[in-house]
């Protein structure tokens, strides 16, 4: 079989009126009362320029033999700039056109986007933008930032458009990325404007942080797979939930978890555990079924080296069925980034035997790399 890819899905919003104040020393562009102002100052959108230079060294730079889908709004907030360029975007949210976009249709955009479904949300503004991005953003959404705005003291910006770019094209060409949780902080304008910094926490979004591949635990200079398999079950462990099912899978990795939990483990089998208690060993599609359908559940797998397949090859027990109804948001894969380099194609393949169900596990998973530590991975397809 010749293995293919989905498309990645990028999903864009644009706050055309980030940045305004800025220009004009307002210290800010919240509210409509300060974008009038600072139009009437003379101040000129800059949003669109620097989405621009993102969209434009995307495309600039060599062919990505990916193919990726962009899904956008309508008219100033994404569809007019990618047309512009020459790309062909989904439109998944109508703006009402003849009127400046408002913080409500931010937030109705980035809902709409990321219930169409996307690998990436892309938005551009600044602190307030950011905000309203995260009123909509369901959990564990992966997004990034393009630095549009004034107050721009968040985590989750890119430092410039062609980092940006940068960190676009690591994703599409499935690079290794690691992903962490970064702060959105607002400013108190008001108090900002009179020489004061008042910056509170407003929430969390899951940010991509492209790097190249760098070791997370060393001994002499290379990762020490024994202990960050330690690393990652210690951590795991810390984070397991109360009153939630989880099915263990096959493979050292996750064999270190039970040893964690103080329970046997089966190498290349199956185990149900709830609130520390083995309730089954080497269970097999039935039982592992059965124990779904009870309540909350979390299938927990690791990473074969050699084949590079995460379901398919020597984990029958998970059928499609059960892994449909678990579904991809319980799936928590654990994987050393010694074992995650090795993957022949650098993602992870799907071989379930239902090839609707590959098709839609497709997309980027948080891998589990550290105590602490995820990087996130590509699952394709096998077709």
């Amino acid at each position: 079989m010749t293995p293919s890819m989905s498309p990645f899905r990028i999903g864009l919003v644009v706050n055309p009126l980030a940045g305004l104040g800025g220009q004009v020393g307002l210290k800010g562009s919240d509210g409509a009362a300060i974008q009038a102002l600072a139009i009437e100052k003379g101040a000129q959108p800059r949003a669109q320029d620097r989405v621009k230079a993102v969209l434009s060294q995307f495309s600039a730079a060599p062919k990505i033999q990916r193919p990726v889908e962009w899904l956008t709004v309508s008219g100033a907030m994404g569809a007019d700039l990618l047309m512009t360029l020459g790309y062909d975007p989904i439109i998944a949210f109508h703006l009402e056109s003849g009127r400046p976009s408002t913080a409500d249709d931010t937030r109705a955009a980035v809902a709409a986007l990321c219930g169409a479904g996307v690998d990436l949300m892309v938005f551009a503004g600044g602190d307030g933008t950011a905000r309203d991005v995260l009123d909509s953003l369901p959990n564990g959404q992966l997004v990034l930032g393009v630095p549009c705005g004034v107050k721009m003291y968040s985590g989750v910006f890119a430092v410039n458009p062609e980092a940006a770019s940068r960190v676009l094209r690591s994703l599409v060409q499935a690079d290794r990325v690691s992903c962490q949780s970064a702060e959105v902080r607002d400013i108190d304008e008001a108090a900002y404007r009179a020489g004061q910094i008042s910056a509170r926490y407003y929430g969390e979004m899951s940010v991509p942080v492209a790097h190249q591949y760098v070791q997370a635990t060393k001994i002499g200079g290379r990762e020490s797979e024994p202990l960050a398999q330690e690393e990652i079950a210690a951590g795991y462990v810390e984070n397991m939930l109360e009153d939630v099912t989880y099915l263990f899978g096959a493979g050292r990795t996750v064999g270190t978890v039970m040893a964690h939990l103080a329970l046997p483990h089966s190498l290349l089998g199956v185990d149900v555990v709830k609130n520390g208690t083995l309730l089954a060993a080497d269970a097999g599609a039935e039982t592992l079924i059965d124990f779904a359908r009870q309540g909350a559940v979390k299938l927990v797998v690791g990473v074969t080296g050699g084949h590079g397949f995460l379901f398919g090859r020597g984990n029958q027990q998970l059928s499609p069925d059960l892994i449909r109804l678990i579904g991809k948001e319980n799936v928590d894969i654990l994987a050393t980034r010694t074992k995650l380099a090795q993957l022949p194609l650098g993602w992870l393949l799907l071989d379930t035997g239902d090839a609707d169900l590959d098709r839609s596990l497709a997309g980027l998973y948080r891998v589990r790399s550290g105590f602490d530590d995820f990087l996130l991975v590509q699952v394709g397809e096998a077709s």
